[in-house]
C-alpha cells in the first residue's frame, strides 16, 4: 500500500492519516528522513552530536505529522522543516553548545556576510581569506582576527543576537530564523544587521 502513497500530496496524506490510516506516519517519516539528515549536517557545526541531532530531528518530524493543520499552517514541507529545525536547536541549547565553533567555521561565516553586488563587504572577505597560499604570519593574523571576533561575540552580542548568529551560521535566512526562534521577521533582520555591524567593526578596525 505504501507504494501508492506517492501519488498523493503530503496534505492529502495527513487527511487520510487523521481518518485512520496509521501506516502513513511511517511513510512520511521515511520520506523526510533525508531532510532531517541534511538539517543535522548544518546544525552539527554548533557543537552537537550528529546522531543525537538526527534523533531529535526525527522527533521534530513526528511532531510535525502529529500537529500539522492545513487550515492554519503553510505547506506540510514548510511546517516540517520548521519543526525539525526548532527541535534540533532546542536540543543544542539544552545540551550546551560549544563556546567556540571551529576556526574555519567562523572564517566561512564572515565570508558569507558579503552579498553579491556589495563590493565593500567583499573586501571584508578578503581581509580574512586573502590568498590560498598563506605564509605562517598570514595564518597567525587570521587566527588572531577570529579570536578577537569570538571575544566580540561573547562580549557585545545580546542573548537574542547570539541565537540569531547560531542559526545564521547553519545557513538559514532571517525569515527561517524568525520562525525557529518564534520572533517576528523585522526584529530578527534588525538583529542580524546589528551583528554584522558589530563584527565588521572588529575586523576592519
Amino acid at each position: 500500500m505504501n507504494g501508492d502513497y506517492g501519488q498523493f500530496t503530503d496534505e492529502e496524506l495527513i487527511v487520510r492519516l487523521r481518518d485512520g490510516e496509521k501506516q502513513i506516519t511511517d511513510y512520511i517519516m521515511d520520506k523526510y528522513k533525508n531532510l532531517v539528515r541534511s538539517k543535522a549536517g548544518s546544525m552539527y557545526i554548533l557543537g552537537a552530536d550528529r546522531d543525537d541531532l538526527i534523533q531529535e530531528g526525527m522527533i521534530g518530524l513526528f511532531k510535525a505529522i502529529r500537529d500539522y493543520d492545513s487550515g492554519r499552517d503553510a505547506s506540510f514541507f514548510t511546517f516540517a522543516d520548521l519543526c525539525v529545525s526548532r527541535q534540533m536547536y532546542t536540543a543544542v541549547q539544552a545540551a550546551g553548545r560549544q563556546k567556540h565553533a571551529p576556526l574555519n567555521t567562523y572564517i566561512s561565516l564572515y565570508a558569507s556576510f558579503g552579498e553579491k553586488g556589495e563590493g565593500e563587504e567583499r573586501e571584508l572577505i578578503d581581509s580574512l581569506m586573502s590568498q590560498v597560499d598563506k605564509n605562517p604570519e598570514d595564518v597567525l593574523i587570521d587566527k588572531e582576527n577570529v579570536e578577537l571576533i569570538e571575544k566580540t561575540i561573547e562580549r557585545e552580542l545580546s542573548s537574542f543576537e547570539k541565537q540569531v548568529l547560531d542559526l545564521y551560521i547553519t545557513g538559514m535566512k532571517y525569515t527561517q530564523i524568525a520562525k525557529v526562534l518564534g520572533k517576528d521577521e523585522k526584529s530578527t533582520d534588525n538583529a542580524l544587521q546589528r551583528i554584522k555591524t558589530k563584527l565588521k567593526k572588529q575586523i576592519i578596525r
